[in-house]
């Protein structure tokens, strides 16, 4: 009998060949046979790029540690969209960070609107409502935290320049208009921004999120905390 050439869709081999194998002749289905056998030959001697399948994706996110994971807290206070919060939660997944914190008027799952755009990470991703402010940056300080704040102040630092305490960091996010409140502001350590060279002076508050934790995920990898 000859061997059933049915491979399944979105392998490599189905997804480069292009063709239904059982749809072929005899010679032509022989024919496809070679054809795949050298492929697979040629992807071992030389570089082909493959896009690889979620479960591959997620098993190799599974064999690495955050160096977020341990301490590293975000914090969104007064932040509006629902849409902006699940791009937090899903942004927060992805870096693998110890906790998300949410405070003022910014909502919290369970909400449709969180889950559709964090895509189901807010039930990964460790979070909790912040009721006031004031005791938590106190709880905070008292476990050695430095308190980051992202915006831009008369004493910012670029991203680029800022280096990591020997403490934990707490990064806060403020509001989509009008940044961190005075109220927040108060309290934080130190103020670091993103370097911008556009006529725009800002950025969306979940991309600035997502742009600010690459570059502390940066800066605990060369330190190797």
């Amino acid at each position: 009998m000859f061997p059933n050439l049915n491979f399944q869709r979105n392998t490599p081999e189905y997804d480069i060949i292009k063709v239904e194998p059982k749809s072929l002749p005899f010679k032509g289905r022989l024919l496809f046979k070679n054809l795949l056998q050298f492929y697979s030959e040629l992807r071992n001697s030389i570089f082909i790029l493959r896009k690889r399948s979620t479960k591959e994706i997620l098993h190799q996110n599974q064999q690495r540690s955050s160096p977020l994971s341990s301490s590293f807290i975000l914090w969104l206070h007064d932040i509006r969209s629902l849409h902006n919060v699940g791009a937090a939660f899903r942004t927060a997944d992805s870096f693998g960070i110890h906790q998300l914190w949410l405070s003022g008027f910014t909502p919290v799952p369970p909400r449709p609107e969180i889950t559709k755009t964090a895509i189901g990470a807010d039930e990964h991703v460790e979070w909790k409502q912040i009721p006031d402010i004031t005791p938590a940056v106190k709880n905070l300080k008292d476990n050695g935290y430095t308190i980051a704040g992202l915006e831009q102040t008369d004493q910012s630092i670029l991203l680029q320049d800022f280096k990591l305490p020997p403490s934990p960091v707490c990064l806060v996010l403020g509001n989509e208009v009008t940044g961190i409140g005075e109220e927040m502001l108060q309290h934080i350590d130190v103020a670091v921004e993103i370097p911008q060279y556009g006529m725009k002076h800002s950025l969306n508050v979940s991309v600035a999120g997502g742009v600010a934790l690459y570059a502390f995920l940066e800066k605990f990898l060369k330190q190797g905390k």
